[in-house]
């Protein structure tokens, strides 16, 4: 297959995929709006990706495109409504960057709570003020909320305990058996997390629900002093309204993304919070260690090849989670060629479409059984029509899901 590799993968990824057969076109430097001539005259089949963006010019002008892979885990970057109406599959490399967020979420923590950038910028400027960079807190007996407890947040939470800090968590899939288990403290809501919080840090995906998640009435809900640290979304949080609560030294924070982030890898950069006192930042590099690169390749060559093998799409992010059927037609049937057209032929004619089928065989390879979700529920003549053919058709059973 023909592979587009559109950011940085490690030279030993780049190896496997070429030792394997495939065409690899590797362009790490490609810029989004580069991307959608690269796909149009390299005819490509597969793009990996990590930060660049995957836009819909991207995928109309594709037209050999079937699979798009985040290496990463989160697919705000992709169009996914033009993947969706071009069929092109969209998968990610979940959890494989765990680890990494999560040590520069600690370093993030250590480096505000320390003020360490600033020491350090003083340093060299030949400032010299120990008396100043010697009032920090400290983190031990602290209490560091997590919002969104997926495998980066059990992974900060997990190093936090180290640091014997107190920990609490709201996730919209915890339950309090589950937080017990992996010694934090269950909330049932985000503010409850916010309120009783001297560190919070956010760990969620980015969803229409999370959009905003930290928004001004939130932020005014944190402790005087506290600290925000993102390490996941720019997006989820009122640029704005941190900015001004940094200016008023209500809070600091310590951050991996931020609103207007440049698209290429390296030039210049202007931010709201270049002004700010009380703020690290850095330049979106959570899950830039040489280990988490290594591992998230790996883990979309691992999708590339079970594809190329069976076409099974491992980690398929861009799936109807519930299919628009309103029934379930079970057919037993005679196992030959032709059976299941003619099955099909019969819904079609009376303009039901099949949403999703698996069919299966039983053991000797003479009988099979195809289940299939419909759109419409078959009125008693195409059942009959079905049914009535018998010398294919074992017997039918219709299952309605409303």
């Amino acid at each position: 297959m023909t592979i587009l590799v559109a950011d940085a993968l490690p030279a030993a990824a780049l190896e496997v995929l070429q030792s394997s057969g495939h065409t690899v076109q590797n362009q790490p430097s490609l810029s989004a709006a580069e991307v959608p001539q690269a796909l149009r005259d390299g005819g490509a089949e597969i793009l990996i990706v990590r930060s660049t963006r995957v836009t819909a010019e991207a995928i109309q002008a594709a037209s050999q495109l079937v699979l798009v892979i985040r290496a990463g885990a989160g697919v705000n970057t992709i169009d996914l409504e033009t993947a969706n109406r071009h069929g092109v599959f969209v998968t990610n490399c979940p959890g494989r960057n765990a680890a990494a967020v999560a040590e520069l979420t600690i370093g993030l923590i250590v480096a505000v709570d320390r003020r360490i950038t600033d020491a350090t910028s003083d340093f060299n400027n030949g400032i010299w003020n120990k008396g100043l960079y010697s009032k920090a807190d400290g983190l031990a007996g602290k209490t560091l909320g997590i919002l969104g407890f997926g495998g980066i947040g059990r992974e900060v939470a997990r190093r936090a305990l180290g640091f014997d800090m107190r920990v609490t968590v709201w996730s919209r899939s915890l339950t309090e058996e589950a937080a017990r288990q992996a010694g934090v403290q269950f909330c049932h809501e985000p503010d409850e997390v916010i309120r009783s919080s001297d560190i919070l840090s956010l760990h969620t995906a980015l969803t229409g629900e999370t959009r905003g998640l930290i928004d001004r009435r939130r932020i005014q809900l944190m402790r005087e002093g506290a600290i925000l640290i993102n390490t996941a979304r720019a997006e989820l949080v009122d640029e704005q309204a941190l900015v001004e609560a940094l200016q008023a030294k209500r809070v600091r924070a310590g951050v991996d993304v931020f609103q207007d982030e440049p698209e290429g890898k390296d030039g210049t950069v202007s931010s709201a919070l270049q002004s700010c006192p009380g703020v690290v930042v850095t330049h979106h590099i959570g899950a830039s260690t040489e280990q988490a690169q290594l591992s998230v390749a790996m883990e979309a060559i691992r999708i590339i090849g079970e594809f190329s093998r069976s076409g099974r799409i491992e980690n398929w992010v861009n799936r109807s989670p519930v299919p628009p059927a309103r029934c379930r037609l079970v057919v037993r049937h005679q196992d030959r060629p032709g059976v299941l057209a003619n099955v099909l032929g019969e819904l079609r004619d009376a303009g039901i479409n099949a949403e999703e089928m698996e069919n299966v065989i039983f053991a000797g390879n003479h009988t099979a059984c195809c289940t299939i979700q419909l759109s419409e529920v078959p009125a008693r003549s195409v059942l009959e029509a079905i049914r009535g053919r018998q010398e294919e058709v074992l017997g039918i059973r219709v299952v309605t899901l409303e």
